[in-house]
């Protein structure tokens, strides 16, 4: 599910953008009954001016037929304006498009010794500049992001949105995983994870490392995955002879705990056996240009499948035309006149049929419309400036036209969504949480519902709020059950909030001993103070001699015990901890 601006329920052909404007229509009642009130009137007015008889004869030459036909143009005039203010449109724009692609899982090494400078300016940022050209080539594919150094992270989730992708791509750094160390296969199960595993092709994954500290479970888990139709690219960074590391807190050359220096290695024939394994090609980075294109030509070698998904949404709007007729209605009713059709003629050639104050009355009304009329174009226009900077990837111009249009319309359910998916590309975290929630409380639509649940709960995924983003994906798929995204980043968001918990529960565990340690130093004085209170021990009655005895058989217990301690510590002495 991608983030795709959104004007109205797609669902449907056609739409009022404005629908409470239609309550006008309620004055039409009134109207009518105003109407009957004045034929009354005049039957009233003709019995008080005289005999009945000669008042019908002054008076035979009037149409009472053409009066009402005169009444309802004007009433239907009315009606034709108002649904003109509604603004009714049709989804012109929407349409499904067919994309035959794959899913590709890029899987990039984070740890500190891909700060190495063997390839310049250093091997992480030769890896990101590989995969923003290679996400530019994969136009019609799903791309996911697995980060990964001691332990692996999902930074996010497949998805069509390229631009996120390399926006989150810009984001990766040694600092993002705690954990040091290379540790292949974690990465490898964090991508298998992310593809459908009811699929058994269309799936591959990117992974792009240095190699070091590589544990023999990573080549097992590639043959795993290339017996489920996971192909597996892997791309060398650095060179076999090794480069030293620079220590980013000290500024100096980094050394391990027995004050060597250290040097990191490529290890490639890790690599060339995953790629091995993984039915895929290992490449040692020599060119940019040279590894994207090799990767793209392995890449097209696969069985693409057709994906259907919506394109931008775009209105066409018909209020002009229902303005262009009620005009015409007006116009045709300014030359109807109330004499009958014998003398009609007559009366027009001598301009007594034609009445201008009725005429000119009639016009205010139209001319009152327009303006409302005029602000509903205008909103259009704004969220149509909007969707094109949106589809440029000018993303602060689009979050600003989509403001505009939600202040015109704070109610505007599909104007806050819009507004929430270009402040996500802003990386506005909290804003667009709360746009999402904006279009959520003003709507009733389950399909505008669940997109807003659902890309609330990626931003949330990616903001590392899992609880929140756990929450967004359940209510998502409540409304649209037969959401397979929703369904698979719930999850991955589960999996990671388990992992989360399991972790503060260990460092809970360690900071426990220092609790006690902080409440036996608090007991102490209790302890003084109760033995100060306790009788004091009588005088030994031991004699000198047994007493000396005594002394000298603890101490050779004492001496006993260090020299068993001083062999344990001689054979088995502490391995130096790699953060590297």
């Amino acid at each position: 599910m991608s983030f795709l601006p959104l004007w109205a329920n797609q669902n449907t052909m056609f739409s009022f953008q404005y629908i409470p404007y239609l309550f006008i229509l309620l004055a039409i009642p009134f109207f009518i009954a105003l109407y009957f009130y004045v034929l009354k009137w005049k039957k009233k007015t003709i019995k008080k001016i005289g005999d009945e008889r000669l008042v019908k004869e002054l008076i035979k030459n009037y149409s009472s037929q053409k009066f009402a036909l005169k009444f309802t143009i004007t009433i239907a005039a009315f009606a034709l304006c108002v649904v003109a203010l509604a603004n009714l449109r049709s989804n012109k724009g929407t349409q499904k498009v067919n994309r035959n692609g794959i899913d590709v899982m890029i899987a990039l090494d984070v740890s500190k010794s891909m700060l190495a400078q063997d390839v310049q300016p250093n091997r992480l940022v030769r890896a990101k500049q590989i995969l923003n050209k290679l996400i530019d080539k994969l136009s019609n594919d799903r791309i996911g992001i697995v980060v990964f150094a001691g332990k692996a992270y999902l930074q996010m989730p497949l998805t069509a949105d390229h631009s996120a992708a390399k926006m989150f791509l810009s984001t990766a750094n040694t600092d993002v995983v705690p954990t040091q160390g290379t540790v292949i296969s974690e990465a490898l199960k964090m991508c298998y994870s992310s593809f459908n595993t009811k699929e058994k092709k269309y799936k591959s994954v990117v992974l792009i490392s240095d190699g070091e500290d590589h544990d023999e479970e990573a080549t097992k888990i590639a043959a795993q995955m290339a017996t489920e139709g996971v192909m597996i690219n892997t791309i060398g960074i650095g060179n076999t002879v090794g480069a030293t590391l620079v220590d980013p807190i000290t500024n100096e050359t980094k050394k391990d705990n027995q004050g060597n220096t250290v040097i990191s290695k490529l290890n490639e024939e890790v690599l060339k056996e995953i790629a091995q394994k993984g039915n895929g090609v290992y490449q040692l980075f020599t060119s940019t240009d040279v590894v994207v294109n090799r990767l793209e030509q392995e890449l097209s070698t696969m069985d693409k499948r057709t994906v259907t998904e919506d394109s931008l949404v775009n209105y066409k709007t018909y209020f002009q035309w229902f303005l262009g007729l009620a005009f015409i209605l007006l116009i045709i009713e300014l030359f109807i006149t109330e004499k009958k059709s014998s003398t009609q003629k007559k009366y027009i050639k001598k301009n007594k049929s034609f009445n201008p104050s009725i005429a000119f009355g009639l016009l205010p009304i139209a001319y009152c419309l327009l303006p409302l009329a005029t602000l509903a174009q205008t909103e259009n226009e704004l969220n149509k400036k909007a969707a094109e900077a949106y589809k440029k990837g000018e993303y602060e111009t689009a979050a600003n036209f989509y403001k505009k249009a939600a202040e015109n319309k704070p109610k505007n359910s599909t104007a806050q969504y819009n507004l929430g998916n270009a402040l996500y590309k802003k990386t506005n975290v909290d804003e667009a949480v709360t746009a999402y929630d904006n279009a959520l409380a003003n709507t009733t639509d389950k399909n505008l519902k669940s997109k807003s649940f659902y890309n609330k709960g990626v931003v949330l995924q990616n903001a590392k709020n899992l609880q929140g983003c756990v929450d967004a994906y359940k209510n998502a798929l409540k409304l649209n059950p037969n959401d397979e995204d929703a369904r698979q980043n719930l999850q991955k968001a589960l999996q990671q909030l388990k992992e989360k918990q399991k972790q503060e529960k260990e460092n809970k565990k360690k900071n426990k001993p220092k609790e006690d340690q902080n409440k036996k130093e608090k007991e102490k004085p209790k302890d003084e103070e109760e033995k100060n209170n306790q009788p004091k021990p009588q005088p030994s009655k031991i004699s000198k001699q047994d007493a000396e005895e005594k002394i000298k058989a603890l101490q050779q217990q004492e001496k006993n015990l260090q020299d068993k301690l001083k062999k344990i510590n001689v054979a088995s002495p502490k391995k130096p901890e790699k953060d590297w």
